[in-house]
C-alpha cells in the first residue's frame, strides 16, 4: 500500500492468485482483502444479492441495484444522482459494475461523492475471456456477441488491465489518492506461469491471463 505523504509515487500493482467462480467468493475476497477498509457504513453500488450484506457486522449497509436483492432499487444508467447525501458513507464500493453502464464516467463520480473517505471498485479485463475465442475464431465471449432478442444486460465497455489501470490512476487527482491496486489472477500451475512469463512482458501478461483489477481510494482530507 502507498504511503499518502508519497502520492507522487508510481503505485506497481500487488498480485492475488483467486478464481472467482461465484459472487460469493468473489465477495468472500473483498472481505478478508479489504475488510479494515469497511467500517461504520458501507454503500454497495450493483450489490444484486448483497452477499456482502450478511458478511459485515455492526456495519450499516445499504445496498442497490436494479435487480437482485437490493436495499434499495436504483437504476444507475438513468439517474443523475444517486439518492442519497454527499459523504454519506464511509465506504462506497463498485464491483464488476461500471462496464455494464454507458454512464460509467458519472457514476465513477457519485462513487467519490458520496464516500467519506474510502472507495473500492474494480474492473473486469476482457481481453483475457475473449482471448482464446478469438486465438481459435470461434466460440462466444460472455456479455457481448449479437443476440436474436436484445439482452437486460451486457458490457458497453471492452477493457483491459492497462486500460483499467491507467483509468484508476488518472482519477487519483484533487482529493482522491489511489492507495491500493491489486491485479487477480487465477491459480496456476507455477510452471505455466513461469514460462508464460518468459514470452510476454509483465503488461502483456497480465491483458492475456488476470481477470480483474481493483483499486482502493482514500480521500485526501479524511486522512488529516
Amino acid at each position: 500500500m502507498a504511503p499518502l505523504n508519497n502520492l507522487t509515487a508510481v503505485l506497481v500493482p500487488e498480485t492475488e492468485y483467486v478464481a472467482f467462480e461465484t459472487r460469493r467468493t468473489r465477495t468472500e475476497f473483498i472481505v478478508e482483502r479489504y475488510g479494515k477498509f469497511l467500517k461504520e457504513s458501507v454503500l454497495d453500488v450493483g450489490c444484486y444479492e448483497a452477499p456482502l450484506r450478511s458478511m459485515l457486522s455492526g456495519v450499516e449497509y445499504i445496498g442497490i441495484d436494479i435487480a437482485g436483492e437490493p436495499d434499495q432499487v436504483v437504476d444507475l444508467e438513468s439517474v443523475e444522482k444517486l439518492p442519497f447525501d454527499e459523504a454519506q458513507f464511509q465506504c462506497v464500493i463498485c464491483i464488476e459494475v461500471l462496464e455494464h453502464l454507458d454512464a460509467l464516467h458519472r457514476v465513477f463520480n457519485e462513487l467519490i461523492r458520496l464516500s467519506s473517505r474510502y472507495i473500492i471498485v474494480s474492473l473486469p479485463n476482457c481481453w483475457c475471456s475473449a482471448r482464446r475465442q478469438i486465438e481459435k475464431g470461434n466460440g462466444s465471449i460472455s456479455h457481448y456477441g449479437l443476440p436474436e432478442q436484445r439482452p437486460l444486460d451486457r458490457h458497453k465497455w471492452f477493457i483491459n488491465i492497462s486500460q483499467a489501470k491507467e483509468f484508476f490512476t488518472a482519477k487519483a487527482t484533487g482529493e482522491l489518492a489511489l492507495i491500493d491496486l491489486c491485479i487477480v489472477e487465477k491459480p496456476r500451475n507455477p510452471f505455466l506461469r513461469f514460462y508464460r512469463k518468459l514470452f510476454f512482458s509483465p503488461e502483456c501478461y497480465a491483458n492475456r491471463y488476470a481477470h480483474t483489477l481493483f483499486a482502493v481510494y482514500e480521500k485526501k482530507t479524511a486522512s488529516k
